[in-house]
């Protein structure tokens, strides 16, 4: 048995031909079944670029199911992630802590007093001691970045941390 032309579904003009044929009656059907809240024209255009993709594999004669399954399919897996979307916003986030008011007091006094010692370092000591204790980078790399020697980047560190413990009391 000889196969036809029409069999093959990569052909542009057999595809077109599809395309012109189901696009409006799996429009309406979508529209019908789901509403316009998700977008039949856009499922209708995923569904036609999923049958080019697989057009290799799908024939002729079983294009119109693949392409109404295929819609089908992707309307209620929108439907599933917008359920999914508000069952997460109707939890609460936690409005409680743990932590005693007086920790939380504390936390806060010494963040500022932090920020203020911070403050006070040279621009030097502040840039090594932020590249080494907030983004983890090792000396050498600081001396590369900043283009001084190991020692250097030392001597910022060291002097940094001095002058920290010295206006933080209790580290």
């Amino acid at each position: 048995m000889a196969k036809s032309m029409f069999d093959n579904i990569c052909e542009e003009r057999l595809f077109a031909n599809l395309f012109d044929k189901y696009s409006k009656s799996l429009h309406d059907f979508l529209y019908y079944k789901f509403g316009s809240h998700l977008n039949p024209e856009d499922k209708v255009q995923e569904a036609f670029i999923k049958l080019w993709d697989n057009c290799g594999k799908v024939s002729a004669d079983k294009a119109k199911s693949f392409l109404f399954t295929v819609a089908s399919n992707s309307v209620l897996n929108d439907i599933k992630h917008n359920k999914v979307v508000l069952n997460y916003q109707k939890l609460k986030p936690k409005d409680y802590t743990n932590e005693t008011p007086e920790f939380i007091m504390e936390e806060e006094e010494y963040m500022q007093k932090y920020q203020n010692a911070l403050a006070k370092l040279t621009e030097g000591q502040r840039e090594a001691f932020l590249l080494n204790r907030i983004e983890g980078k090792r000396h050498k790399e600081i001396a590369e970045l900043l283009g001084i020697s190991v020692k250097g980047v030392e001597k910022r560190l060291y002097g940094a941390l001095k002058s920290l413990r010295k206006e933080i009391e209790g580290i």
